[in-house]
């Protein structure tokens, strides 16, 4: 068969056409993160023949038309990880959420728990032997990918052709739209004071031969920023951004110690500029894999030093936290917090880290707190607690009890709120303050 791109885009039909194959009633997977095809989704908002599709999806980039008001009924989304765009929907009642592990989704679409009819994507071009990638995210989009009957793509001459478990044949497509248009792009973050000390501190714990996840935001690209002089640093990530590349492009990134993919940086996803979409294309050294495999606690344990870094919405004194809602505001999703939680605490010398501004609205609220929010979802639990950075201090709170934990906590939490985080637990008998040495 021939599979050369210049002939086989004669056959790309228009978004509108695409999105016809989608039946009424049926179970949509939708590509996330820099992926997103958003031409596709802007056709699936045009549609008024239809009703009663559902589509899942992680985080996504770009314009997401299908969560207006007047698609209500035709269309509805199902975030398995929540966004900007959805938060609005979501607390609306006009949109869904659905609490799960990152390394969980794969198989929910693979043991048809969540039955997927189509699958709307964004590919690179095939190759001489037929095979696309699934480019910047591989995460559940493979599996989404393999378990849908209907495979409706964007094929655009400007998506990164990645490594690892990225190829996905071109046969499998449906029908496609040919595009050749920038990426989803997200710039990193400034950094802030608070974000520096964090980082600083942070970037104090990682040492030598350490194997390193972090997510995106200030916090981690502070932390990044500030790892140039280390040596022989592993990435076993489910994510990575621009601010990876720098030290890579240093020698600090080797993966010489990991045992899983040695020699290689393994990851999910990827978000970031036109610089990161550079780096990750055709490139041997960046391995990408489905979440059910980055994610995978038994396989993160195995590298030597795991460094998780973890960001939170609020933790309370005993050590619980709160990541994916501001109350019962669902703000974004359990993700992999915890995946990468266990696996750095069961990992040789591992250090599992809960990172934190200790304020949130320009100070005047502590995210530091002596009881979570009403609503508020326990991503990590007080049994699954290690390190927790804010700008004022570390501390590890493994084997302390509970006053323990408040008075380390309070140590660490803004200095305009200590007394008042004193005084609102010092009446409650589990802590027990003032008692004990």
């Amino acid at each position: 068969m021939n599979h050369d791109w210049s002939l086989l885009k004669q056959r790309a039909m228009s978004p509108d056409d695409v999105v016809k194959l989608i039946p009424s009633g049926s179970r949509a997977f939708l590509h996330g993160g820099a992926a997103t095809p958003s031409a596709l989704v802007e056709a699936l908002a045009r549609r008024t023949d239809v009703e009663g599709v559902r589509v899942y999806h992680v985080h996504t980039e770009g314009p997401m038309p299908i969560l207006n008001q007047e698609c209500e009924g035709r269309v509805r989304s199902v975030s398995l990880f929540s966004g900007g765009a959805t938060r609005g929907p979501i607390a609306e009642g006009r949109a869904d959420f659905m609490p799960v592990f990152l390394s969980d989704i794969p198989h929910f679409f693979r043991s048809r728990r969540i039955p997927l009819d189509v699958a709307i994507v964004q590919l690179s071009p095939p190759d001489k032997h037929g095979l696309c990638t699934l480019g910047t995210s591989v995460d559940v989009a493979l599996a989404a990918f393999e378990s849908s009957k209907i495979i409706l793509a964007e094929i655009n001459e400007q998506m990164p052709r990645t490594r690892g478990e990225s190829f996905v044949p071109f046969s499998r497509v449906s029908a496609f739209i040919a595009t050749n248009r920038p990426m989803h792009q997200h710039p990193p973050e400034p950094e802030g004071p608070v974000e520096g000390r964090i980082g600083a501190i942070i970037a104090n714990l990682v040492e030598d031969g350490s194997t390193l996840q972090m997510g995106i935001g200030a916090i981690p690209d502070a932390v990044l920023t500030r790892l140039h002089h280390k040596r022989d640093l592993g990435i076993h990530t489910e994510m990575f951004s621009d601010r990876l590349i720098p030290l890579v492009e240093a020698g600090a990134v080797t993966n010489k110690f990991k045992t899983v993919f040695p020699g290689r940086i393994v990851t999910a996803f990827c978000v970031g500029t036109q610089k990161t979409f550079d780096f990750v294309h055709d490139n041997a050294f960046v391995t990408f894999a489905g979440s059910d495999r980055t994610n995978d606690t038994a396989a993160i344990r195995k590298n030597p030093k795991v460094v998780a870094i973890n960001s939170a919405i609020e933790i309370d004194l005993t050590g619980q936290v709160c990541a994916d809602s501001m109350g019962h505001r669902i703000y974004s999703g359990i993700g992999g917090q915890m995946d990468f939680i266990r696996g750095a605490a069961l990992s040789p010398g591992g250090k599992p880290i809960i990172a934190l501004p200790s304020t949130a609205k320009s100070g005047t609220i502590s995210r530091i707190t002596a009881e979570l929010k009403p609503g508020a979802g326990i991503v990590t639990t007080r049994g699954h607690i290690h390190w927790v950075v804010t700008e004022y201090g570390v501390v590890n709170l493994q084997g302390m009890t509970l006053r323990e934990r408040a008075e380390a906590l309070i140590s660490i939490a803004h200095p305009d709120f200590r007394e008042e985080l004193r005084r609102t637990v010092a009446g409650l008998r589990h802590f027990n303050f003032g008692g004990g040495t």
